[in-house]
């Protein structure tokens, strides 16, 4: 079948690492590129690497990226012939793809038609149980009454799920595990279900213990053909996000995988569908999968797919919306070795997995090469702001199988580091070498059951990577004084070395660190690689340091031989900062002077509500005058697509209300003040 001539010019509907990379293939194929900002955006990167880019709004989603009738006026405006949504945003939004088909431009994504029968998961259950496509037993009526409810639940059996019928991202779920406990959930699913998405609805699904999350890739064109991609699986999880994605699933057997590829078929041809899709199953540990639902567009966790099938399913996308047929066939779709994504984010793990935002001051991730890709949507010195999702890069790798993946994984995860806004790699640092994940056996709630074997404990011994930064900054230094003295009129001069010496008596260095919040104090005594280091009232002996190539630091802590990876960097006030690997793990120091003044007089501790982040105040329910009690909530704040409640440090009466719903706030500023004389 002869190929459509491609689109002259797309506009890309979307921010960030997925406009960069829609902008990416658009270059190779020769296709000019338009991008839509923000406010927030003028300067991201994806409106500097596309051929044009046009605002459409304020900072909020709302203000912009949501705008759909701005959207298309820029498009057309701008002369493009499609529009490509990206995901997230208006992607899966019906009415947006009817009106950009309406304004005579091309949506590259499936039919409005096809996304309305998928908006609705009862609707959506019903239509493929209809198909033939294996769903979870339950029920998905329309009687709501709480006595038909509980008459279908005890039918079902338990352990049961309730789920609003019209819900997503978790919110609105209950798992129930007597038929006592039922009535109460109900009520408590109704209640988040009206507020968070204005209809109460629910549908009952049979409960599967410690399942798997497995997903399959989906195309199909306008001609009739219909293909599916081979699966993804995404059972690491934590509050129902994905956390990691693989491919091949090393769970499915070749039939269960064949079984599972024909039903996602199955599922895309019963509702028409035309372009890029991912069908969603979960999966008993027996081997039985149930349809979840269809994402009706290009998904976050894409290039895992590209990866093993060396295809480029932005460029199919393209073909696809414009009237080309599917390049292969379903025999013709290889899978090649195994492929891992993890999504660097701007988050503390450690503080419940809080956004975070600001300036990249160090944006160090590892080089692309023929098993490491990333996919980002910012470089060093970019802003990671307050409106959208904190993601600052994903890393994908692949390599001939899945033990070999993990390793260039981890690999991968010891060269990055970050530096402004707090990140998650050292959390996907232990995901990758956690036994659940290494022995391929973790389901979708393995996470949330067990995540505090994921986070740094207090228990953790530094010593050995404290010891080695150490050495290294020990090095670094004497290696800058003796590039100073060669540069002076007295280049042998013994007072120009850092070694520490002072007439009469052995010299000691001391150098203090900031870890966390805990400052740490060492006192050196050596020169050139051979230091006895004095550490919390123990003495090392560290021999034969030497500083490598890219970083590297080998040297032998009493005796036993140890290589570490260290990034060294001087800030704008002069203070150094330190990370030290082991290979393994990470620590985190800055430099601090070494003798300081004391801070004198009365703190302000249990004073002040602070925002722990820059974000928009949404709610105030506080007064000045008010009396107030321990851990009542006082302001909501709204940051990275999050609410986040701050509540009295303690009882007392409001002395000062500072922000007002709609004020923009930055990190750490006063919202509340508490009076002080209580």
């Amino acid at each position: 079948m002869p190929q459509h001539r491609l689109f002259d010019k797309v506009l890309i509907a979307n921010r960030g690492e997925i406009a960069c990379r829609v902008i990416r293939t658009c270059r190779r194929l020769g296709i000019r590129t338009v991008a839509v900002y923000s406010e927030a955006d003028a300067d991201a990167q994806h409106v500097r690497q596309a051929d044009e880019a046009w605002p459409i709004g304020g900072p909020r989603p709302q203000d912009s990226y949501l705008r759909g009738e701005a959207i298309i006026e820029v498009a057309l405006k701008s002369g493009a012939q499609a529009v490509h949504p990206g995901y997230g945003f208006l992607s899966e939004n019906a009415d947006f793809a009817d009106a950009v088909e309406a304004a005579g431009i091309a949506f590259i994504g499936p039919k409005a038609a096809s996304m309305r029968k998928m908006g609705s998961k009862a609707g959506a259950k019903e239509l493929m149980q209809a198909a033939g496509v294996p769903v979870v037993p339950g029920y998905t009526g329309e009687d709501q009454s709480p006595e038909r409810l509980q008459r279908e639940a005890d039918a079902i059996g338990y352990p049961l799920m309730i789920k609003a019928a019209h819900g997503g991202g978790g919110k609105g779920m209950r798992i129930v595990r007597t038929s006592g406990e039922f009535a109460a959930n109900l009520q408590s699913c109704q209640r988040e279900a009206a507020n968070a998405f204005g209809r109460d609805r629910v549908l009952l699904e049979r409960y599967v213990e410690k399942p798997r999350h497995i997903e399959i890739q989906v195309f199909a064109d306008t001609h009739g053909n219909a293909i599916h991609l081979n699966e993804r699986e995404c059972s690491a999880q934590r509050r129902y996000q994905k956390v990691l994605e693989e491919s091949p699933s090393p769970f499915l057997t070749p039939d269960l995988r064949r079984a599972m590829g024909d039903a996602a078929v199955l599922a895309a041809r019963s509702i028409d569908y035309v372009n890029a899709g991912t069908v969603e199953f979960i999966v008993g540990q027996d081997g039985g999968f149930y349809f979840m639902e269809i994402n009706t567009r290009l998904q976050v966790e894409h290039p895992v797919t590209e990866m093993v099938t060396g295809l480029d399913l932005v460029e199919w996308q393209l073909r696809v919306a414009a009237g080309d047929a599917l390049p292969l066939a379903q025999d013709a779709i290889a899978q090649d070795g195994h492929a891992i994504e993890v999504r660097l984010y701007a988050e503390d793990p450690d503080a419940g997995f809080l956004p975070g935002s600001g300036r990249l001051e160090r944006l160090r991730l590892p080089h692309a090469s023929e098993g490491v890709r990333i996919d980002s949507g910012v470089v060093e010195g970019d802003t990671v702001t307050i409106f959208y999702d904190p993601m600052i890069a994903k890393l994908i790798v692949h390599a001939a199988d899945r033990p070999a993946a993990l390793a260039r994984l981890r690999s991968a995860l010891a060269s990055c580091d970050i530096a402004g806004p707090k990140s998650n790699i050292e959390f996907l640092e232990r995901l990758a070498r956690h036994p659940a994940v290494v022995d391929g056996t973790i389901d979708t709630g393995y996470l949330d059951r067990h995540l505090d074997e994921f986070l740094a404990t207090a228990e953790e011994d530094i010593t050995e990577r404290l010891l080695a930064g150490s050495t290294a900054l020990l090095l670094a230094q004497e290696h800058d004084t003796r590039t100073r003295a060669a540069a002076s009129t007295d280049p042998t001069s013994p007072w120009a070395i850092a070694d520490g010496w002072r007439l009469g008596h052995g010299g000691h260095r001391s150098l203090a660190f900031l870890h966390g919040d805990t400052r740490v104090e060492l006192h050196a005594q050596g020169a050139a690689g051979e230091y006895r280091i004095e550490l919390a009232g123990q003495s090392h002996r560290v021999e034969g340091a030497r500083i490598g190539p890219e970083g590297t630091l080998s040297l032998r802590i009493g005796g036993h031989g140890r290589r570490f990876t260290f990034e060294l960097d001087t800030l704008a006030e002069g203070r150094q900062r330190l990370v030290v690997h082991d290979g393994e793990r990470r620590l985190r120091l800055l430099g601090v002077p070494m003798y300081r003044h004391e801070r004198s007089g009365g703190g302000s501790a249990g004073h002040h509500v602070l925002a722990p982040m820059p974000g928009r105040v949404v709610l105030v329910k506080a007064a000045e005058g008010d009396a107030v009690e321990s851990g009542q909530e006082l302001m909501v704040i709204e940051a990275m697509k999050m609410e986040l409640s701050l509540k009295a440090p303690r009882a007392g009466t409001i002395a000062q209300v500072r922000a007002a719903a709609g004020d923009f706030v930055e990190a750490d500023a006063v919202l509340v003040a508490l009076a002080q004389d209580e």
